[in-house]
Parts: structure tokens; sequence; C-alpha cells
């Protein structure tokens, strides 16, 4: 399979299972699961380092949600200077661009004299936001961008952000592992939650 289906991805979510495709494969998609699960807090735990804090209060970019998810996705897709392949093949994009059109796949967009300068995407089910992917042009645009979405989940009333894998960049947001049983007990509460990004 090289192109899951849009009721797919949502069961897949919804069981607490995201793809991602290997260019060493054929752009080939597997499904994981990690155990265990990295997610960032939505409560107090949330760290926001002091100078990038400064930096979101100067509003040193322009921060827009699904304006231009395409876009972000496709940059995101682009190999990072540490690494030869990617992971986001034609097939994802195409898959959460028809889930974006759906309403479920969202970007958050940091803008700076007109031109699209970082951001992330990722998937919101009820409660749920899966955090998929993040790209900056600009130093700390992804960053800001992550604190944007922080605030808008908790005054929506989420209960989840995913990051899939844990990263010493997440780390430093106060992001932590817990086991995979128990990410799946919250998403199983976060689905039946009505909440809205936009």
């Amino acid at each position: 399979m090289k192109r899951p289906s849009a009721q797919m991805l949502l069961s897949a979510y919804c069981q607490g299972v995201f793809p991602m495709a290997h260019e060493d494969r054929g752009n080939e998609i597997f499904w994981y699961a990690p155990d265990p699960r990295a997610v960032i807090p939505l409560d107090d735990a949330f760290h926001v380092p002091k100078r990038l804090a400064q930096r979101v209060r100067r509003q040193e970019f322009e921060v827009r949600f699904s304006t231009a998810f395409e876009q972000v996705i496709r940059a995101c897709s682009a190999p990072r200077s540490s690494e030869d392949s990617t992971w986001i093949s034609s097939g994802i994009i195409d898959a959460y661009t028809e889930l974006h059109t759906l309403g479920f796949a969202h970007s958050v967009e940091a803008w700076q004299e007109g031109e699209l300068v970082g951001g992330l995407y990722g998937v919101a089910v009820g409660g749920l936001f899966a955090g998929e992917s993040m790209f900056s042009a600009r130093p700390n645009a992804s960053k800001v961008c992550l604190v944007h979405l922080v605030q808008r989940l908790r005054e929506r009333g989420f209960l989840v952000l995913d990051t899939q894998f844990m990263t010493e960049h997440l780390r430093r947001f106060g992001a932590h592992e817990i086991p995979r049983e128990d990410y799946e007990a919250l998403v199983a509460r976060a689905i039946e939650l009505d909440c809205t990004l936009l």
C-alpha cells in the first residue's frame, strides 16, 4: 500500500496507530504504535523556554491555522540536512491533504512578510491532536507554531497532544513518555470529546 484512505487513517488514529512511508522500500506504508509513546502535556507541565516566550510575545511571526496546509506538508516532506530520505511520500501527502479537506488534518503556520517560513501539521479527532511533522525556514518558526498550537488546544478543551517519538527538542517543552496502554486509554477518552481546532 502506498496511499492510505482517509477512513483508514482516521481509524488508525483512533486506535493509537499512525503510518510512515519508507523510501528504501518503494514508499510502502508501514504502521506504528510505539511503546512508550511521547506526548506533550496540555496542563502547567508544558514548558516554554524563556527566550522563546520572548519571541512569541514580540510577535516576530504572523501565526495562522490551516491556511496553507499543502504548502506545510510539502515543506515538512523535504529531507532534513542530516537525513537522506523522508517518510512523507507523495501518497502520504495526498492522503493527509484529503484529511485536511474533510476537516481532520490541520496546519499551524508561521508567516513573515507574506512568506511561509515555518509550520507543523497534524490530525485532530475529538480531543486528540496527533502532531506529525514540523519545518523551519527561519530560526524558531516551528517552535513558535508549537506554542500557539498548545494554547489553542488548551482553549478548545483538547486532552492529548501526541508527538509519537521522544526527541530532545520536544523534551525541552515538557514532553514525556507514557506506556502504550495508557496512551490508548487516553485516546479512547479523547476521541469522545467534542473539540474543534478552528
